[in-house]
């Protein structure tokens, strides 16, 4: 006969077990904890922080106005179409694969929304809804390619750069250059601020909010008996959030405001962050990238994983063509073209994410975007050439590949994956 138990009275002290790794309370557990992942290759966002505040450091130096509110502002729009194509590309990465079409899809994605809302006079939000849909699609027929008939992604997208970059030279005819209105909505995208009290209001209930739930999910775990963060590392997390959160509003609303695309781009951010941590959905990817043969013993439907990555990622590029399109007023054949693609892939490995597959955070478009953005930034008030912004920008991505193998290789050590 089996022998049952009891639940454990309320208010009771629920014994824990002793393998488990535990950093004790308070900041000093706080700090022992962080300590202990770094020794063990956790290394997280740090190697992006201590750089980003080098080269800000670096190039306040040599041009004070490197930190002024409008050099900061003109940097948080530079980066947002290279982010949004980031984020797809993170996706893709974290499956252990590649990307290489996401520069052309958003070109002729910016070349759909421009021909529909100029040439045919369509309405503005329709136009912008069939170029997404567009980028969707091609991700769909990429992703179908790679996971049903088997043929590598590296292939499949490098195919996809050279097509659709031939379809966007297509499209746009023999003139090569589509200007979209000044005063219409395409344009307005990454040209709109929002009024100081907004970017307040927004930035603070984006802290209260972090701190409520954190607050909420370790009452939770206390209650089931598991381990829960404390009331100190709580305070603590709510803090470094709430640091570059208000201090960044605070330096953008001293220019224009917080820029709406800007604001789109880090809810984007947000929300891809939540789906990978919290949903079974991002679970399933971060599996596949693992090991898609465990996660086909698991019951996983690898495939499937697969081609919805893809399409997210065209997805996103799409997004990233439009707002090209709104930061210029105009798509050429130049648009989703030149550096963007690489840029696009830099950003994501240089913030973080893990070239082997199965590591990374959604936050890595936004940190490894600010890093480019801010060398691009600082090299142009200095008037240097784009030659030495390419040549910075591959010492630091290869300087984040080595640190990613290196702290693979510890984590390995310490049995960490």
């Amino acid at each position: 006969m089996a022998q049952q138990t009891t639940p454990a009275p309320q208010g009771a002290t629920v014994a824990r077990d002793p393998r488990l790794i535990m950093d004790g309370s308070g900041l000093g557990g706080l700090v022992r904890g962080a300590l202990r992942r770094l020794r063990s290759g956790e290394l997280g966002p740090l190697p992006v922080l201590v750089g980003l505040i080098v080269i800000a450091g670096v190039f306040w130096s040599l041009n004070p106005k490197f930190l002024t509110a409008q050099n900061l502002s003109n940097l948080t729009l530079q980066i947002v179409a290279v982010g949004f194509m980031a984020c797809g590309v993170i996706m893709v990465l974290l499956l252990g694969e590649i990307d290489l079409s996401v520069g052309s899809v958003a070109g002729v994605c910016g070349v759909i929304v421009t021909l529909l809302a100029v040439n045919y006079q369509w309405n503005e939000i329709a136009a912008i809804v069939v170029a997404i849909l567009a980028g969707t699609l091609i991700g769909t027929l990429h992703g179908t390619i790679f996971a049903k008939i088997g043929v590598p992604a590296f292939v499949v997208t490098l195919a996809g750069l050279i097509g659709w970059q031939g379809a966007q030279l297509y499209l746009l005819g023999p003139e090569g250059t589509i200007n979209v209105p000044y005063n219409g909505l395409i344009g307005a995208i990454t040209h709109t601020y929002l009024v100081p009290a907004v970017g307040w209001g927004i930035g603070i209930t984006a802290v209260a909010l972090y701190g409520l739930i954190s607050v909420r999910g370790a009452r939770r775990r206390a209650a089931a008996g598991l381990p829960a963060k404390s009331v100190t590392e709580i305070g603590v997390r709510t803090a470094l959030l709430a640091l570059p959160v208000l201090g960044g509003v605070w330096v953008l609303n001293s220019f224009r405001g917080v820029p709406v695309a800007f604001l789109l781009f880090v809810g984007v951010v947000v929300l891809f962050d939540l789906i990978l941590r919290k949903t079974r959905y991002g679970r399933m990817v971060f599996a596949v990238g693992g090991s898609a043969e465990a996660a086909r013993r698991a019951g996983i439907n690898v495939d499937l994983i697969r081609i919805s990555v893809f399409a997210l990622a065209s997805t996103l590029a799409g997004v990233g063509g439009i707002l090209l399109v709104s930061r210029s007023y105009a798509v050429n054949q130049l648009t989703g073209g030149g550096d963007d693609l690489m840029m696009a892939i830099a950003a994501a490995v240089i913030g973080g994410t893990s070239l082997f597959g199965g590591r990374g955070s959604a936050y890595s478009a936004l940190l490894g975007g600010l890093v480019l953005g801010a060398i691009s930034s600082g090299l142009y008030l200095l008037q240097m050439d784009s030659s030495v912004r390419f040549m910075i920008t591959a010492v630091v991505l290869l300087v984040a590949v080595i640190l990613d193998a290196v702290s693979r290789r510890t984590r390995k050590a310490h049995a960490r994956e």
